[in-house]
């Protein structure tokens, strides 16, 4: 499958009232399309009719979606419309469909996180972030494809999703569905996780914006675990607002998961009326350049020219050495998924694929002494780049060395450790520390493939990654991209 691509201009003012065929709507962001069903632009039935159609025509080839969810759909979408014809408005989210990643609980709907030791699990209530949305009033359209367990491999069974820009590139790891179908207009933003870049490369594989946000900001409970020292439930959308509009929905502490965290959610919507004159950018010149291929540095250095444009000052910084983490960040996932499927595996090791079942066997082999250590060296890596953090605003960075990967290069990866070392040297480390970042389009490779960057901030800064997300894809048009499937 190949695709070229295609851009919109955003609808202004005048737009208002105006009613806007089905495709052109698809191609709307989220926020826009929100605006234009709060205006009677359209009416969430009608937009999510012509969700349901897109994805019929196109998943069968794409395969984003596990599950479709959409007789759920249309009624959520009628039941939409009546409240805004009522007055009732909950929000920007209110009658935009949005698309769950396959290991958040849906009330009374298969959830599977990709295996075969869980697909017959229905849960009795939604997870807390499934919850929050439909409080929001998005519609639930349906739950995303992913890897097995979200670690880095899809289980033989299942056929992962296909990159819409050229199928025979990398479409990401364990939420390229959530990806996948944004990028494929077949959703307006999805509820994806991260854990070792597992938003930030689906996001820059397929040319959309990804959120990962400080562990604890989002609830994890009725979450399938990975790792949950270092799972991170967040967003990807087409643009940072819709992104941290996503994030505002479902973030906020949770009695029934204390490890959420009690900081006030800002208000991301103020983000696009801020601006970053004056904010102070770090970069490291020796971890940005050394070993990243000449287009991902192009693509550095046009980012930092506009944010420089933008009135922010690009300051010279030392980042703290990431080989430690990079090291320890197999063991320390392989020893919590070791301990989230204790009670699953030995019954059913028939039922797990060569990947997770590797990575949980090696898990059980991490002593005490070993765990103990990594967490000990986390803390202190946590504290250095916290440190780093208050000296500037925001860290730009590449989401990975090399220009997009191809399914061929990835098919040898597990043969390759240098070649892993590298595609996790600016990912992993911030899960281990725990730190907000947002990967934005910022460019195009020479085989027309979308190159992504990353921005990172200190615990809790999301709203400032939104910021400057926002200011960022206001003078660029990158995220204006789609692919035309053909």
């Amino acid at each position: 499958m190949e695709a070229d691509f295609l851009m919109h201009a955003i609808p202004g003012s005048e737009a208002v009232g105006m009613v806007m065929t089905s495709a052109d709507l698809t191609l709307l962001t989220l926020t826009e399309v929100g605006d234009t069903i709060r205006n009677g632009g359209t009416s969430s039935l009608a937009i999510t009719k012509a969700q349901l159609h897109l994805i019929s025509d196109l998943d069968p080839d794409l395969h984003a979606y596990s599950q479709v969810m959409e007789a759920r759909a249309l009624e959520q979408a009628k039941t939409a419309d009546e409240e805004l014809a009522a007055g009732c408005y909950r929000g920007p989210l209110h009658g935009v469909p949005i698309a769950v990643k396959d290991l958040c609980w849906v009330e009374g709907q298969r959830t599977r996180a990709g295996t075969l030791v869980h697909q017959n699990f229905i849960p009795d209530e939604d997870a807390t972030v499934v919850r929050r949305l439909k409080q929001a009033g998005a519609i639930i359209i349906g739950m995303t494809q992913m890897t097995e367990g979200a670690y880095s491999d899809y289980h033989p069974a299942i056929t992962p999703p296909v990159n819409p820009w050229n199928g025979d590139y990398w479409a990401g790891i364990s939420s390229s569905g959530s990806a996948v179908a944004t990028a494929a207009g077949l959703c307006f933003g999805a509820i994806a996780s991260d854990t070792g870049g597992s938003i930030r490369w689906p996001s820059a594989a397929n040319g959309v914006t990804g959120l990962k946000p400080t562990w604890g900001r989002v609830s994890r409970h009725g979450v399938f675990d990975l790792a949950p020292s270092l799972d991170h439930i967040g967003t990807i959308a087409r643009s940072a607002i819709d992104a941290g509009v996503m994030l505002g929905a479902i973030a906020g502490s949770d009695p029934k998961d204390p490890t959420a965290a009690a900081q006030p959610v800002p208000d991301f919507c103020s983000a696009s009326r801020s601006g970053i004159d004056g904010l102070r950018i770090g970069f490291d010149p020796r971890l940005n350049s050394e070993d990243v291929e000449p287009q991902t540095r192009a693509a550095l250095a046009a980012a930092t020219a506009v944010f420089s444009d933008l009135g922010a000052h690009m300051v010279e910084i030392t980042f703290p050495d990431v080989r430690q983490m990079i090291a320890d960040w197999v063991p320390n996932c392989a020893a919590e998924a070791a301990v989230v499927h204790e009670r699953y595996f030995a019954k059913n090791r028939a039922l797990y694929g060569p990947i997770l079942a590797g990575v949980i066997e090696m898990g059980k082999a991490v002593s005490e002494a070993e765990y103990q250590q990594i967490l000990l060296r986390r803390a202190i890596f946590r504290a250095e780049v916290e440190v780093l953090c208050a000296t500037v605003d925001l860290i730009l960075t590449p989401v990975q060395p090399f220009a997009p990967l191809t399914l061929a290069a990835i098919a040898t990866l597990g043969e390759q450790p240098d070649l892993i070392a590298r595609l996790q040297r600016f990912t992993c480390p911030l899960d281990m520390s725990g730190h907000p970042a947002l990967t934005f389009p910022a460019g195009i490779a020479k085989d027309g493939m979308p190159i992504g960057l990353q921005l990172l901030a200190g615990h809790f800064r999301e709203l400032t990654l939104v910021r400057a997300g926002a200011a960022f894809q206001g003078r660029t048009a990158w995220h204006q991209r789609h692919p035309r499937i053909s």
